[in-house]
């Protein structure tokens, strides 16, 4: 593993083992979207990839049932902590939660009826090689459901990079390697797989917190570098990054464009 990889993992550990209140309304509704769109059927058993604190996890447990199984997987100790203890509080027996890195599963091929990936398959090294991976683990007639955000989500994420860009930061889009339906669609099918369905849905939001916004961005792997500029320039970038969002606020809030992509597709 090169240095930038290691140091990208291991901020993507600081960063989700940090996120207390991880949980809330908006990744509720959007990991049950996904869950509700992919069909489940009693008995199955489901893969859900990076389960952070088991939102689709425990959606799915509920759906399969004890005749079926659910196993999360996440590289984030934090988030895991969280999970299990909404477990042990829904009193779910058929999920089991592992401690891996999702960019080396070791799986039995057609092992999974289902395999999730609720917006978190950006965070992955090589997305066409851990497809191809999941297809191994797919049963035949198996289904891959992941959700991603649009290349031009995320209103205040663009800019942030932007300012930082200013300041001589490269920060990079995350959703750009799946940002399209078609950048989707030519992925899985390199992957082998087939019936590739995208959905969009826009999950936008207004708020009002400049300072959210900022630590939100600051303090995450795709936007920490900004932290190593010395003080006073990273003081300048947070004020002007902050009077733009307050600049760019009527009155009900700074518009958030959240534009998503719910993609599913089978193993033939």
């Amino acid at each position: 593993m090169t240095t930038r990889m290691n140091e990208s993992k291991q901020q993507i550990i600081k960063d989700f083992n940090s996120r207390a209140n991880y949980d809330n309304e908006f990744r509720y509704h959007f990991a049950s979207f996904l869950v509700e769109l992919a069909q489940l059927k009693l008995g199955q058993k489901v893969l859900d990839v990076a389960t952070g604190t088991g939102i689709v996890a425990i959606a799915a447990a509920k759906i399969v049932g004890n005749a079926g199984s659910v196993l999360g997987v996440d590289i984030s100790p934090g988030m895991l902590a969280q999970a299990r203890r909404k477990v042990e509080i829904e009193k779910l027996q058929n999920i089991e939660l592992i401690e891996a890195d999702a960019d080396n599963l070791n799986f039995d091929d057609n092992s999974f009826d289902v395999i999730f990936c609720s917006a978190a398959i950006v965070y992955l090294t090589d997305i066409l090689a851990s497809l191809r991976q999941w297809y191994c683990f797919l049963k035949p007639g198996g289904i891959v459901a992941f959700s991603c955000f649009a290349d031009t989500a995320h209103t205040a994420s663009i800019l942030f990079r932007e300012k930082a860009q200013q300041f001589g930061i490269t920060v990079d889009n995350p959703n750009e390697p799946l940002g399209t339906p078609e950048k989707c669609q030519a992925l899985l099918q390199q992957a082998g797989f087939q019936k590739i369905e995208v959905v969009t849905q826009q999950f936008g939001f207004y708020f009002k917190d400049a300072e959210t916004a900022w630590n939100a961005h600051a303090n995450n792997v795709y936007g920490y570098q900004v932290c190593q500029l010395p003080p006073d320039k990273l003081a300048q970038l947070k004020a002007e990054y902050m009077a733009e969002i307050h600049a760019l606020s009527p009155e009900q809030g700074f518009g958030h464009d959240v534009n998503s992509l719910f993609v599913f597709a089978r193993k033939s």
